[in-house]
Parts: C-alpha cells; sequence; structure tokens
C-alpha cells in the first residue's frame, strides 16, 4: 500500500498509541502469510537499535510486511544500513524512513564511556562505541541528562546522514519520501518525534 509520508507516519504514531494502551491487532491470519510469501509491500522503513526490548513492528502495532526493519545496536547509520534503507525506499516504495532511537541505549551509554573515562571495548564493540562518540561528545554539558541527550542527537545525526543519501534526497524532492527521528521510551512505551 503507498501512502504518503504523512499518512506514514500517522498510522505508525496511532499503532504505537493502541500499543501503550494495550489494544493490539489481532494475529496474523494464515492467508496474509501467504501473500506474503510471494510479495512485500511495506509502507515505511524503520532504523532501530538491536536492542531486544525494541521490538519495532510491536512497538508500531504493525503485522508482518508493513514495515521494512534495518536493526543495528545504536541505529547507527552504516553504509549497509543506509543503502538497505535505499532499497525499501526505490525499490519497495517506502514512503517513510524514521530511525528510531530508544531511552537506556547501552550502545550510547559505552559512547558515553569512551568520552568520559577512554574506555577501551574488545573486538568489534569498540566500533560502535566510536560511531555513536560525536553524539556523546557533543552532549557532553547536558549534566546528568546527558544519556538521553546523547540518544536524541545520536538518532538525529543518523537521520541526517541517512537524508544525505543521493536516492533519498531525490525521493524527497519528489515529495516521495520523509526522512524522520524519533525516541521510544522503554518505561512508557511512548514514541517521540525529534524533529
Amino acid at each position: 500500500m503507498q501512502l504518503d509520508p504523512g499518512e506514514a507516519l500517522t498510522r505508525l504514531l496511532e499503532g504505537n498509541r493502541r500499543f501503550v494502551a494495550e489494544r493490539p491487532r489481532a494475529p496474523v491470519p494464515s492467508a496474509k502469510r501467504v501473500e506474503l510469501a510471494n510479495a512485500q509491500h511495506p509502507f515505511a522503513a524503520v532504523l532501530g537499535c538491536a536492542d531486544s526490548r525494541v521490538p519495532v513492528e510491536t512497538v508500531f502495532d504493525q503485522q508482518p510486511g508493513d514495515l521494512f526493519v534495518v536493526r543495528l545496536a545504536g541505529n547507527i547509520a552504516s553504509g549497509e544500513a543506509i543503502g538497505s534503507l535505499e532499497y525499501a525506499v526505490e525499490i519497495l516504495g517506502c514512503s517513510l524512513v524514521l530511525v528510531l532511537g530508544h531511552s537506556g541505549c547501552g550502545a550510547v551509554q559505552a559512547a558515553i564511556s569512551l568520552v568520559e573515562s577512554a574506555t577501551a571495548f574488545p573486538g568489534h564493540i569498540a566500533l560502535l562505541a566510536e560511531a555513536i562518540a560525536p553524539a556523546a561528545r557533543r552532549t557532553r554539558g547536558a549534566g546528568e541528562n546527558w544519556w538521553r541527550a546523547a540518544v536524541d542527537d545520536n538518532a538525529r545525526a543518523a537521520s541526517a546522514r541517512i537524508s544525505r543519501s543521493p536516492i533519498l534526497r531525490a525521493a524527497a524532492s519528489r515529495g516521495g519520501v520523509r526522512v524522520a527521528a524519533a525516541v521510544y521510551d522503554l518505561q512508557s512505551g511512548l514514541v517521540s518525534l525529534l524533529d
């Protein structure tokens, strides 16, 4: 189903309200699974964190086939993640790309530890902390709100990086896609737009 970017965002936020109110839709019927075996037609793409506490389809109360989800710790907009989002827009016709950060993000906390005390992380975990460290540096003066400020900044930075994709810029100029950033609150379950 092709939706304009505003309708796609409204649909996600309405789903999040159903999730918070504990009034999700009915389970997926087997006919829908058979239909999805032949083709997918998601209306939105989401770059979310790999955190197990942030099940994107559940948070937005969406059915299989509705969302094209890319998950990477710290919702980092790596080249591979951006390529996946370009595919979602260019090939699958998604009209919304949403970067979804979340409260209590461990990858953001690792970046804060790296900035604050030069904590060394083993293996490729260090790459995650280094990728998010610019957000931690930019928000260092936030005091006791540093973690949340860094989460917000990181989501905005990922959204900005995604927006620079030539494919997504061209789609946006035609009015066919919107790129936005949001944060999911682990305690309340609410998703708040950042832009």
